[in-house]
Protein backbone atom coordinates (compact mmCIF):
# COMPACT_ATOMS: atom_id res chain seq x y z
CA UNK A 1 0.00 0.00 0.00
CA UNK A 2 3.09 2.48 0.50
CA UNK A 3 2.69 2.85 -3.66
CA UNK A 4 -0.93 4.45 -3.21
CA UNK A 5 -2.25 6.43 -0.82
CA UNK A 6 -5.99 5.23 0.00
CA UNK A 7 -8.89 7.57 1.83
CA UNK A 8 -11.92 5.25 2.94
CA UNK A 9 -15.32 8.08 3.70
CA UNK A 10 -17.67 6.21 5.52
CA UNK A 11 -21.02 7.64 6.75
CA UNK A 12 -23.38 6.17 8.97
CA UNK A 13 -26.81 6.85 9.78
CA UNK A 14 -27.26 8.82 13.27
CA UNK A 15 -29.23 5.38 15.00
CA UNK A 16 -27.11 3.95 17.94
CA UNK A 17 -27.07 0.33 15.70
CA UNK A 18 -25.66 2.04 12.28
CA UNK A 19 -23.13 4.27 13.73
CA UNK A 20 -21.58 1.18 16.12
CA UNK A 21 -21.17 -0.96 13.65
CA UNK A 22 -19.56 1.96 11.35
CA UNK A 23 -16.89 3.05 13.67
CA UNK A 24 -16.22 -0.82 14.77
CA UNK A 25 -15.11 -1.46 10.63
CA UNK A 26 -13.17 1.73 10.56
CA UNK A 27 -11.17 0.90 13.63
CA UNK A 28 -10.31 -2.19 11.59
CA UNK A 29 -9.62 -1.15 8.30
CA UNK A 30 -7.54 1.39 9.66
CA UNK A 31 -5.56 -0.85 11.39
CA UNK A 32 -4.29 -2.28 7.54
CA UNK A 33 -3.32 1.62 6.81
CA UNK A 34 -6.39 3.12 4.96
CA UNK A 35 -6.90 7.24 5.65
CA UNK A 36 -10.52 7.14 7.90
CA UNK A 37 -12.86 9.97 7.21
CA UNK A 38 -16.17 9.74 8.67
CA UNK A 39 -18.82 11.65 7.40
CA UNK A 40 -21.45 11.85 10.07
CA UNK A 41 -24.62 14.04 10.33
CA UNK A 42 -24.93 16.49 12.92
CA UNK A 43 -27.03 14.69 14.83
CA UNK A 44 -26.00 12.60 17.29
CA UNK A 45 -22.55 12.72 16.24
CA UNK A 46 -19.60 10.87 17.18
CA UNK A 47 -16.87 11.80 19.53
CA UNK A 48 -13.67 12.13 17.52
CA UNK A 49 -11.57 12.49 20.52
CA UNK A 50 -12.15 8.77 20.97
CA UNK A 51 -10.45 8.22 17.14
CA UNK A 52 -7.88 10.36 16.98
CA UNK A 53 -6.58 9.11 13.98
CA UNK A 54 -9.58 9.74 12.42
CA UNK A 55 -10.95 12.58 10.31
CA UNK A 56 -14.20 13.81 11.07
CA UNK A 57 -16.48 15.69 9.00
CA UNK A 58 -19.98 17.20 9.90
CA UNK A 59 -22.75 17.05 7.34
CA UNK A 60 -25.16 19.84 8.15
CA UNK A 61 -28.55 18.03 8.09
CA UNK A 62 -31.40 20.80 10.35
CA UNK A 63 -32.02 18.43 11.96
CA UNK A 64 -32.30 18.28 15.93
CA UNK A 65 -32.53 16.06 18.58
CA UNK A 66 -36.55 16.30 18.20
CA UNK A 67 -36.08 14.80 14.65
CA UNK A 68 -34.88 11.71 16.63
CA UNK A 69 -36.61 8.78 14.26
CA UNK A 70 -39.68 6.82 15.20
CA UNK A 71 -41.10 4.31 13.62
CA UNK A 72 -43.98 6.04 12.33
CA UNK A 73 -41.74 9.34 10.79
CA UNK A 74 -38.79 6.94 9.39
CA UNK A 75 -39.99 8.13 6.00
CA UNK A 76 -39.75 11.24 6.24
CA UNK A 77 -36.69 11.63 8.49
CA UNK A 78 -34.51 9.35 6.13
CA UNK A 79 -35.86 11.22 3.35
CA UNK A 80 -34.57 14.67 5.25
CA UNK A 81 -31.77 13.43 6.32
CA UNK A 82 -30.56 12.35 2.88
CA UNK A 83 -31.86 15.64 0.97
CA UNK A 84 -29.55 17.64 3.24
CA UNK A 85 -26.29 15.91 3.70
CA UNK A 86 -25.92 15.01 -0.35
CA UNK A 87 -24.55 18.43 -1.32
CA UNK A 88 -22.31 18.71 1.71
CA UNK A 89 -20.91 15.45 0.75
CA UNK A 90 -20.68 15.78 -2.88
CA UNK A 91 -18.82 18.86 -1.94
CA UNK A 92 -16.30 16.77 0.48
CA UNK A 93 -15.57 14.29 -2.04
CA UNK A 94 -14.95 16.49 -4.59
CA UNK A 95 -12.20 18.47 -2.26
CA UNK A 96 -10.91 14.97 -0.96
CA UNK A 97 -10.66 14.02 -4.74
CA UNK A 98 -8.23 17.36 -5.67
CA UNK A 99 -5.61 15.40 -2.94
CA UNK A 100 -4.90 12.43 -5.47
CA UNK A 101 -5.80 9.65 -3.16
CA UNK A 102 -7.73 6.72 -4.26
CA UNK A 103 -11.32 6.92 -2.72
CA UNK A 104 -13.95 4.53 -1.51
CA UNK A 105 -16.93 4.97 -0.08
CA UNK A 106 -18.98 2.65 2.26
CA UNK A 107 -22.02 4.14 3.94
CA UNK A 108 -24.99 2.31 5.38
CA UNK A 109 -28.16 1.43 3.43
CA UNK A 110 -29.98 4.26 5.45
CA UNK A 111 -27.54 6.91 3.80
CA UNK A 112 -28.48 6.32 0.29
CA UNK A 113 -27.62 9.36 -0.85
CA UNK A 114 -23.87 8.84 -0.35
CA UNK A 115 -23.81 5.92 -2.98
CA UNK A 116 -25.98 8.14 -5.25
CA UNK A 117 -22.90 10.61 -5.61
CA UNK A 118 -20.00 8.25 -5.31
CA UNK A 119 -21.94 6.67 -8.83
CA UNK A 120 -22.11 10.59 -9.97
CA UNK A 121 -18.02 11.04 -9.14
CA UNK A 122 -17.36 7.85 -10.62
CA UNK A 123 -16.01 6.21 -7.75
CA UNK A 124 -16.82 2.56 -6.38
CA UNK A 125 -18.71 2.52 -3.23
CA UNK A 126 -20.06 -0.65 -0.78
CA UNK A 127 -22.90 -0.64 1.27
CA UNK A 128 -22.53 -2.11 5.03
CA UNK A 129 -25.70 -3.73 6.04
CA UNK A 130 -26.22 -3.74 9.57
CA UNK A 131 -29.39 -6.03 10.16
CA UNK A 132 -29.50 -9.68 9.75
CA UNK A 133 -29.74 -10.82 5.97
CA UNK A 134 -32.59 -12.80 6.39
CA UNK A 135 -34.56 -9.42 6.18
CA UNK A 136 -33.30 -9.63 2.11
CA UNK A 137 -35.86 -11.84 0.92
CA UNK A 138 -38.41 -10.56 2.72
CA UNK A 139 -38.11 -6.85 1.42
CA UNK A 140 -37.84 -8.40 -2.16
CA UNK A 141 -40.76 -10.21 -1.82
CA UNK A 142 -43.18 -7.47 0.03
CA UNK A 143 -43.90 -5.29 -3.16
CA UNK A 144 -44.77 -8.91 -5.17
CA UNK A 145 -47.17 -10.05 -2.30
CA UNK A 146 -48.53 -6.28 -2.77
CA UNK A 147 -49.02 -6.74 -6.44
CA UNK A 148 -50.41 -10.14 -5.88
CA UNK A 149 -53.36 -8.66 -3.46
CA UNK A 150 -52.32 -10.95 -0.33
CA UNK A 151 -51.63 -6.86 1.25
CA UNK A 152 -52.84 -6.10 3.86
CA UNK A 153 -53.68 -9.31 5.76
CA UNK A 154 -56.97 -10.24 8.01
CA UNK A 155 -55.96 -10.88 11.30
CA UNK A 156 -56.69 -14.50 10.70
CA UNK A 157 -54.36 -14.61 8.59
CA UNK A 158 -51.44 -13.50 11.09
CA UNK A 159 -49.70 -16.59 11.86
CA UNK A 160 -50.15 -18.72 8.82
CA UNK A 161 -46.45 -19.18 7.43
CA UNK A 162 -45.86 -16.98 4.02
CA UNK A 163 -45.09 -20.16 1.60
CA UNK A 164 -41.83 -18.16 0.25
CA UNK A 165 -40.82 -17.14 3.24
CA UNK A 166 -40.54 -20.10 5.38
CA UNK A 167 -40.49 -19.79 8.81
CA UNK A 168 -42.12 -16.64 8.54
CA UNK A 169 -45.58 -16.09 9.76
CA UNK A 170 -47.56 -13.03 8.48
CA UNK A 171 -47.55 -11.26 11.40
CA UNK A 172 -43.47 -11.37 11.34
CA UNK A 173 -43.02 -9.21 8.02
CA UNK A 174 -42.06 -5.87 8.51
CA UNK A 175 -45.42 -4.14 7.74
CA UNK A 176 -48.20 -4.91 10.59
CA UNK A 177 -48.54 -0.99 12.03
CA UNK A 178 -47.74 0.41 8.95
CA UNK A 179 -50.07 1.07 6.21
CA UNK A 180 -49.32 -0.79 2.88
CA UNK A 181 -48.38 2.93 1.58
CA UNK A 182 -45.58 3.52 4.43
CA UNK A 183 -44.25 -0.44 3.88
CA UNK A 184 -43.69 0.20 0.49
CA UNK A 185 -41.41 3.88 0.87
CA UNK A 186 -39.61 1.99 4.12
CA UNK A 187 -38.73 -0.53 1.19
CA UNK A 188 -37.55 1.80 -1.15
CA UNK A 189 -35.43 3.51 1.61
CA UNK A 190 -34.13 0.73 2.37
CA UNK A 191 -32.97 -1.13 -0.79
CA UNK A 192 -30.70 0.17 -2.54
CA UNK A 193 -30.86 2.60 -6.07
CA UNK A 194 -28.26 1.32 -7.52
CA UNK A 195 -26.00 -1.64 -7.14
CA UNK A 196 -22.68 -1.02 -5.32
CA UNK A 197 -19.41 -2.29 -5.65
CA UNK A 198 -19.99 -4.87 -2.69
CA UNK A 199 -21.97 -5.70 0.49
CA UNK A 200 -20.22 -5.75 3.64
CA UNK A 201 -22.92 -7.85 6.19
CA UNK A 202 -22.66 -7.48 9.99
CA UNK A 203 -23.58 -11.23 10.10
CA UNK A 204 -22.34 -14.86 10.13
CA UNK A 205 -22.08 -17.13 7.45
CA UNK A 206 -23.09 -20.03 8.98
CA UNK A 207 -26.00 -18.51 10.69
CA UNK A 208 -28.00 -16.86 7.68
CA UNK A 209 -26.39 -19.14 4.30
CA UNK A 210 -29.25 -19.31 2.44
CA UNK A 211 -29.97 -15.82 2.82
CA UNK A 212 -26.66 -14.43 2.14
CA UNK A 213 -26.49 -16.84 -0.74
CA UNK A 214 -29.49 -15.07 -2.30
CA UNK A 215 -28.00 -11.52 -1.88
CA UNK A 216 -24.83 -12.80 -4.11
CA UNK A 217 -27.39 -14.42 -6.82
CA UNK A 218 -29.24 -11.03 -7.03
CA UNK A 219 -26.30 -8.33 -7.55
CA UNK A 220 -24.00 -10.25 -8.56
CA UNK A 221 -21.23 -8.18 -6.69
CA UNK A 222 -19.00 -9.51 -3.59
CA UNK A 223 -20.67 -10.25 -0.07
CA UNK A 224 -18.58 -9.80 2.53
CA UNK A 225 -20.18 -11.28 6.16
CA UNK A 226 -17.44 -9.88 8.48
CA UNK A 227 -20.08 -10.38 11.68
CA UNK A 228 -20.19 -9.92 14.25
CA UNK A 229 -17.94 -6.54 14.15
CA UNK A 230 -17.72 -5.55 17.43
CA UNK A 231 -16.22 -9.07 18.69
CA UNK A 232 -14.12 -8.62 15.72
CA UNK A 233 -13.00 -5.06 16.38
CA UNK A 234 -13.28 -3.91 19.75
CA UNK A 235 -13.00 0.00 19.48
CA UNK A 236 -10.89 2.40 21.72
CA UNK A 237 -14.08 3.42 23.55
CA UNK A 238 -18.02 2.90 24.16
CA UNK A 239 -19.51 3.82 21.11
CA UNK A 240 -22.62 4.53 23.09
CA UNK A 241 -24.63 7.65 22.32
CA UNK A 242 -25.98 7.44 25.58
CA UNK A 243 -23.98 7.79 29.14
CA UNK A 244 -23.28 3.84 30.26
CA UNK A 245 -24.12 3.19 33.79
CA UNK A 246 -21.14 0.85 34.77
CA UNK A 247 -22.30 0.71 38.41
CA UNK A 248 -24.82 -2.28 37.12
CA UNK A 249 -21.72 -4.20 36.94
CA UNK A 250 -20.71 -4.55 40.14
CA UNK A 251 -24.08 -5.47 41.36
CA UNK A 252 -24.11 -8.13 38.82
CA UNK A 253 -21.06 -9.30 40.48
CA UNK A 254 -23.06 -10.19 43.47
CA UNK A 255 -25.47 -12.35 42.23
CA UNK A 256 -25.64 -15.99 41.19
CA UNK A 257 -24.47 -17.63 38.29
CA UNK A 258 -26.92 -17.25 35.01
CA UNK A 259 -29.33 -16.27 37.31
CA UNK A 260 -30.29 -12.47 36.39
CA UNK A 261 -32.75 -11.99 33.53
CA UNK A 262 -31.28 -8.19 31.76
CA UNK A 263 -34.00 -6.48 30.46
CA UNK A 264 -33.62 -3.26 27.54
CA UNK A 265 -35.41 -2.56 24.35
CA UNK A 266 -32.99 -0.40 22.83
CA UNK A 267 -32.46 2.85 21.72
CA UNK A 268 -35.55 4.28 19.78
CA UNK A 269 -38.84 2.26 21.33
CA UNK A 270 -41.57 4.56 23.24
CA UNK A 271 -43.09 2.30 25.42
CA UNK A 272 -46.80 2.69 26.84
CA UNK A 273 -47.57 3.18 30.79
CA UNK A 274 -49.74 0.21 30.68
CA UNK A 275 -47.12 -1.64 29.16
CA UNK A 276 -44.30 -0.73 31.08
CA UNK A 277 -46.57 -1.30 34.22
CA UNK A 278 -47.02 -4.67 33.52
CA UNK A 279 -43.20 -5.66 32.53
CA UNK A 280 -42.99 -4.27 36.06
CA UNK A 281 -45.66 -6.99 37.23
CA UNK A 282 -44.15 -9.69 35.79
CA UNK A 283 -40.34 -8.86 36.59
CA UNK A 284 -41.70 -8.87 40.61
CA UNK A 285 -43.27 -11.95 40.53
CA UNK A 286 -41.05 -13.82 38.47
CA UNK A 287 -39.41 -13.41 41.96
CA UNK A 288 -35.82 -13.76 39.74
CA UNK A 289 -32.98 -10.86 39.89
CA UNK A 290 -33.34 -8.75 37.06
CA UNK A 291 -31.21 -5.76 35.41
CA UNK A 292 -33.75 -3.27 33.82
CA UNK A 293 -32.66 -0.60 31.85
CA UNK A 294 -35.74 1.94 31.76
CA UNK A 295 -34.22 4.94 29.00
CA UNK A 296 -34.79 8.61 30.62
CA UNK A 297 -38.32 9.52 28.48
CA UNK A 298 -38.77 6.24 26.69
CA UNK A 299 -41.98 5.55 28.59
CA UNK A 300 -44.64 8.15 26.68
CA UNK A 301 -45.35 10.60 29.04
CA UNK A 302 -42.96 10.57 31.99
CA UNK A 303 -39.13 11.67 32.50
CA UNK A 304 -37.88 7.69 33.72
CA UNK A 305 -39.83 5.72 36.63
CA UNK A 306 -42.62 7.84 38.52
CA UNK A 307 -44.97 5.35 36.43
CA UNK A 308 -44.25 2.72 38.54
CA UNK A 309 -46.74 2.59 41.89
CA UNK A 310 -44.51 3.30 44.87
CA UNK A 311 -45.26 -0.28 46.68
CA UNK A 312 -44.40 -1.79 43.21
CA UNK A 313 -40.78 0.48 43.35
CA UNK A 314 -40.42 -0.90 46.60
CA UNK A 315 -41.30 -4.42 46.26
CA UNK A 316 -38.28 -4.26 43.07
CA UNK A 317 -35.67 -2.92 44.81
CA UNK A 318 -35.79 -5.98 46.67
CA UNK A 319 -34.78 -8.02 43.81
CA UNK A 320 -33.45 -5.86 41.37
CA UNK A 321 -31.80 -2.71 39.84
CA UNK A 322 -33.11 -0.10 37.45
CA UNK A 323 -30.82 1.79 35.53
CA UNK A 324 -30.73 4.53 32.66
CA UNK A 325 -28.71 2.83 30.38
CA UNK A 326 -25.98 -0.03 30.46
CA UNK A 327 -22.82 -0.92 29.24
CA UNK A 328 -24.59 -4.13 27.15
CA UNK A 329 -21.35 -5.91 25.63
CA UNK A 330 -19.97 -5.67 29.04
CA UNK A 331 -23.15 -6.89 30.63
CA UNK A 332 -23.99 -9.81 28.17
CA UNK A 333 -20.61 -11.15 28.64
CA UNK A 334 -21.38 -11.42 32.62
CA UNK A 335 -21.61 -14.67 33.82
CA UNK A 336 -24.64 -13.79 36.10
CA UNK A 337 -26.92 -13.13 33.08
CA UNK A 338 -29.16 -15.85 32.39
CA UNK A 339 -31.75 -14.31 29.88
CA UNK A 340 -31.76 -11.40 27.76
CA UNK A 341 -35.25 -9.53 27.27
CA UNK A 342 -34.78 -7.63 24.11
CA UNK A 343 -36.60 -5.72 21.03
CA UNK A 344 -34.44 -7.96 19.07
CA UNK A 345 -32.82 -5.29 17.01
CA UNK A 346 -29.51 -7.06 15.21
CA UNK A 347 -26.60 -5.74 17.08
CA UNK A 348 -28.67 -6.96 20.26
CA UNK A 349 -29.26 -9.99 19.02
CA UNK A 350 -25.71 -10.54 17.95
CA UNK A 351 -24.25 -9.39 21.19
CA UNK A 352 -26.71 -12.08 22.27
CA UNK A 353 -25.23 -14.62 20.19
CA UNK A 354 -22.02 -14.29 20.39
CA UNK A 355 -22.44 -14.42 24.40
CA UNK A 356 -24.22 -17.70 24.51
CA UNK A 357 -27.22 -15.93 26.15
CA UNK A 358 -31.24 -16.97 25.62
CA UNK A 359 -34.00 -14.74 24.53
CA UNK A 360 -37.01 -13.67 25.76
CA UNK A 361 -38.08 -11.44 22.33
CA UNK A 362 -40.68 -8.39 22.38
CA UNK A 363 -39.96 -6.92 18.72
CA UNK A 364 -41.39 -4.05 17.81
CA UNK A 365 -41.36 -3.59 13.89
CA UNK A 366 -39.29 -3.42 10.83
CA UNK A 367 -36.58 -6.37 11.14
CA UNK A 368 -36.74 -6.44 14.94
CA UNK A 369 -39.96 -9.42 14.18
CA UNK A 370 -37.83 -11.05 11.80
CA UNK A 371 -35.09 -11.36 14.16
CA UNK A 372 -37.57 -12.80 17.02
CA UNK A 373 -38.61 -15.33 14.58
CA UNK A 374 -35.33 -16.90 14.03
CA UNK A 375 -34.11 -16.82 17.35
CA UNK A 376 -37.02 -18.78 18.86
CA UNK A 377 -37.96 -20.85 15.61
CA UNK A 378 -35.03 -21.37 13.96
CA UNK A 379 -31.86 -21.23 16.63
CA UNK A 380 -34.08 -22.13 19.47
CA UNK A 381 -32.53 -19.93 21.79
CA UNK A 382 -35.53 -18.17 22.71
CA UNK A 383 -39.34 -17.15 23.92
CA UNK A 384 -41.59 -14.32 22.22
CA UNK A 385 -42.55 -12.07 25.24
CA UNK A 386 -46.50 -11.46 25.64
CA UNK A 387 -46.83 -8.39 27.76
CA UNK A 388 -49.13 -9.44 29.95
CA UNK A 389 -47.77 -9.65 34.14
CA UNK A 390 -48.45 -13.90 34.14
CA UNK A 391 -47.22 -14.32 30.35
CA UNK A 392 -43.94 -12.40 31.53
CA UNK A 393 -43.21 -13.81 35.07
CA UNK A 394 -43.80 -17.67 33.36
CA UNK A 395 -41.24 -17.04 30.49
CA UNK A 396 -38.94 -15.44 32.85
CA UNK A 397 -39.03 -18.88 34.77
CA UNK A 398 -38.86 -20.72 31.36
CA UNK A 399 -35.70 -19.36 30.29
CA UNK A 400 -33.82 -18.86 33.79
CA UNK A 401 -35.03 -22.38 35.53
CA UNK A 402 -37.18 -24.29 33.23
CA UNK A 403 -36.12 -27.41 31.67
CA UNK A 404 -37.25 -25.46 28.95
CA UNK A 405 -34.42 -22.76 29.41
CA UNK A 406 -31.70 -25.47 29.95
CA UNK A 407 -32.35 -26.63 26.05
CA UNK A 408 -32.14 -22.91 24.91
CA UNK A 409 -28.93 -22.63 26.79
CA UNK A 410 -27.57 -25.47 25.33
CA UNK A 411 -28.29 -24.06 21.99
CA UNK A 412 -27.22 -20.75 22.86
CA UNK A 413 -23.70 -22.43 24.48
CA UNK A 414 -23.54 -24.21 20.57
CA UNK A 415 -24.24 -20.91 19.12
CA UNK A 416 -21.47 -18.85 21.19
CA UNK A 417 -19.13 -21.69 19.71
CA UNK A 418 -19.59 -21.45 16.19
CA UNK A 419 -19.18 -17.57 16.72
CA UNK A 420 -15.78 -18.02 18.30
CA UNK A 421 -14.52 -20.12 15.62
CA UNK A 422 -15.68 -18.01 12.97
CA UNK A 423 -13.90 -14.48 14.40
CA UNK A 424 -11.04 -16.65 15.23
CA UNK A 425 -8.00 -16.80 13.23
CA UNK A 426 -8.84 -17.97 9.79
CA UNK A 427 -12.27 -18.26 10.55
CA UNK A 428 -15.59 -17.73 7.97
CA UNK A 429 -15.38 -13.64 9.25
CA UNK A 430 -11.68 -13.15 9.40
CA UNK A 431 -11.36 -14.72 5.95
CA UNK A 432 -14.28 -12.48 4.57
CA UNK A 433 -12.38 -9.68 6.58
CA UNK A 434 -9.33 -9.85 4.69
CA UNK A 435 -11.19 -10.76 1.17
CA UNK A 436 -12.73 -7.22 2.11
CA UNK A 437 -9.03 -5.40 1.84
CA UNK A 438 -7.85 -7.40 -0.85
CA UNK A 439 -11.52 -6.58 -2.79
CA UNK A 440 -10.67 -3.02 -1.67
CA UNK A 441 -6.96 -2.53 -2.71
CA UNK A 442 -8.15 -3.85 -6.50
CA UNK A 443 -10.67 -1.24 -7.08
Amino acid sequence: MAEQSWRLVLTASPLQGHMSPMLHLATFLHSKGFSITIAHSELNRPDPSNYPAFTFIPLPDNLSSSNTPSFANAVQFMQTLNDNCRPHFQELLVQIQKQKESIVVIHDNLMYFAGSVATHLGLPSIILRTSSASTFPVLKIIPQLHQQGRLPVQDCMLQEIVTELDPLRYKDLPFSGLTVQQTLETINIIMPKKTPSAFIWNTLEFLEPSALTQIHHHYQVPVFPIGPLHKIIPTPSSTSFLEEDTSCISWLDKQAPKSVVYVSLGSIANIDEKISTEMAWGLANSNQPFLWVIRPGSVKGFEWIEFLPEGLVTEMKVRGLIVKWAPQKEVLAHSAVGGFWSHCGWNSTLESLSEGVPMLCQPFELDQKINSRYVCFVWKMGVEIFVERGEIEGAIRRVLVGKEGEEMKQKAKEIQGKVKVAVSHRGSSQNSLKKLVDFILSL
